[in-house]
């Protein structure tokens, strides 16, 4: 690469030196026009492709001509969405995407404070009792020797006592009444003591890494995903395309044709797993993200011994998620929900399917309606980020980032209007 400082280039430019310098010289300040887009080429929109997917539908082509434009199209496709990832998204390599949360060495690196865990050791106590203090770090799934310094400054505060030794250099420990006044105190804001939050920036970067924009299956993908289900090659043919990009799509048609068995298998044709947080902190709250009933944990082999060793415990590793509604769905289910009994607040719906699909099964058979969830999605569909309102009057940003299908036996264009259809560019009558 030539030296670019400034007495060479001066140099180069006044023609002392290399001819063929000092034109690349010159070349090097000339402004560069784009390379993705040719002057004068058209822009490919995902309509554009769709559209196409049904143009390729109806021309009377052989198998095997249909496809290669069904690879050609899967292609088109991967670029198209490449071209709209986010500032690295495409350079990412496989080394990078593979994330994996690493055990934090201090509570800076865990984005903790001593005040959050001392409230979580002092309600875990109040409610078990006594304990030692690997039975807290395993319940608060902090490493223990960040555990162990925390313990000893709240027993110098005299809020905690040794109740007898443990194995492992370990003791027993037992609140006093000065720190049993201060857990029911920390008790009356919010109930939870599980694991210590992740931070928002943390849980942010990670749905960026595990992002479903990244992945592209293939048609090999695609059949592997739809093995237990008979489905013709058109049908094959119309689905690569759709979920190849990532974004919405319509599934449309008679009752009982399978339109819900399709949306339930598409996750299969992403990759497997995820991790995600068990609760994310943000200013003093707590949002529980991990949820059993929308969740199937996949814990690592045993196999995989010491990489389990290294991992933060306050991370899960799940199967890409799959997350149905129907006619249950309401605009509080969209939105964070505090319980005031305990004080914990539960992610919504489509946080909880990040890196997955959403399926709304039934549309347009919702107790809420259809120009509610229009105007609620109408801007994270497009720009693939949602607001949400937090008990405490605060706003925050947070991915959205699934693939949403929307399953209906009503015709699409006589539940929403012109504004959301353009945001779900593939339509597809099963």
């Amino acid at each position: 690469m030539p030296d670019l400082s400034q007495d060479n280039l001066l140099a180069r430019l006044a023609g002392r030196g290399d001819p063929a310098a000092s034109d690349s010289a010159w070349a090097s300040l000339a402004a560069t026009a784009p390379d993705h887009d040719a002057p004068g080429a058209p822009v490919e929109t995902d309509e554009a492709v769709a559209a196409e997917v049904v143009a390729a539908e109806d021309a009377e082509d052989s198998p095997h001509d249909k496809d290669k434009k069904l690879d050609e199209l899967l292609g088109r496709v991967k670029k198209l969405v490449s071209t709209k990832a986010p500032a690295g998204g495409a350079e990412r390599n496989a080394a990078e995407s593979a994330f994996v949360p690493y055990e934090p060495t201090s509570l800076r690196e865990a984005d903790l404070t001593e005040g959050l865990i001392e409230e979580l050791i002092l309600k875990y106590l109040l409610s078990i009792g006594n304990t030692t203090g690997r039975a807290i770090a395993d319940q608060v799934k902090l490493p223990f020797k960040l555990v162990e310094e925390r313990l000893r400054q709240i027993k110098n505060d005299q809020l905690v006592v040794y109740r007898g030794a443990a194995a492992m250099n370990d003791y027993e420990y037992q609140l006093t009444d000065m720190g049993r006044e201060r857990a029911r105190r920390y008790s009356e804001h919010c109930t939870y003591f599980g694991a210590a939050p992740v931070s928002l920036r943390d849980y942010v970067a990670s749905v960026s890494a595990q992002s479903l924009a990244d992945q592209h299956p293939s048609a090999e993908d695609l059949e592997r995903a739809f093995a237990d289900l008979l489905l013709s090659k058109r049908m094959m043919r119309r689905l690569g395309p759709a979920i190849n990009s990532g974004r919405g799509l319509f599934l449309y048609g008679a009752p009982g044709n399978g339109k819900s068995s399709i949306a339930e298998r598409v996750t299969r044709a992403f990759g497997d797993y995820i991790w995600i947080p068990r609760a994310i902190g943000i200013d003093g709250e707590i949002l529980r993200l991990f949820d059993p009933s929308n969740h199937e944990e996949a814990p690592l082999e045993q196999s995989d011994g010491l990489l389990e060793s290294r991992v933060d415990k306050r991370w899960v590793r799940i199967r890409r998620p799959t997350i149905i509604v129907g006619g249950e769905l309401t605009m509080g289910s969209l939105e964070v929900t505090l319980n005031t009994s305990t004080g914990i607040s539960e992610a919504p719906l489509q946080l909880k399917s990040n890196c997955g699909t959403l399926v709304i099964d039934d549309f347009g058979r919702q107790r809420m309606s259809t120009d509610e969830l229009l105007n609620r999605w109408i801007v994270p569909l497009e720009k693939r980020f949602d607001f949400l309102n937090l008990p405490n009057g605060k706003k925050i940003q947070v991915p959205f980032d699934q693939l949403i299908v929307f399953s209906t036996n009503l015709e699409p264009r006589d539940l929403v209007d012109d504004a959301f259809l353009r945001r779900i560019p593939y339509k597809i009558d099963v």
